[in-house]
């Protein structure tokens, strides 16, 4: 596995951007589990985290950000930058987590 460097910044301190490879992404889609929903409802009603939740999104997190860093492996880049996340709801219950930004080889 290659290291590759993944900032959301336009730029890699100490480093110089040679070639510009271009978007590369990575998704993932997850729906609600009914016992985080019964969970969820019992922490509206006393407040608090929603751990099931949390941990859903931040798997989900994890996991576009590996896909959209092998799709910059697979294209040779040596960084992404400008990395950003996004969320949309598909259907009810299930949500869409992006991860893109801009391939980049470094010299």
């Amino acid at each position: 596995m290659i290291k590759i460097i993944i900032v959301s910044t336009d730029y890699v301190a100490g480093k110089e951007v040679e070639n510009t490879i271009g978007l590369v992404k990575g998704s993932t889609i997850k729906a609600r589990h009914i016992g985080s929903d019964i969970g969820a409802g019992l922490r509206n009603l006393v407040g608090g985290e929603v751990k099931g939740y949390t941990k859903m999104i931040d798997e989900a997190r994890d996991e576009a950000l590996e896909r959209m860093r092998r799709e910059a492996e697979n294209l040779g880049a040596d960084a992404i930058l400008n990395a950003r996340f996004t969320t949309s709801q598909v259907m009810a219950g299930a949500s869409e987590i992006l991860a893109y930004g801009t391939a980049v080889k470094l010299k």
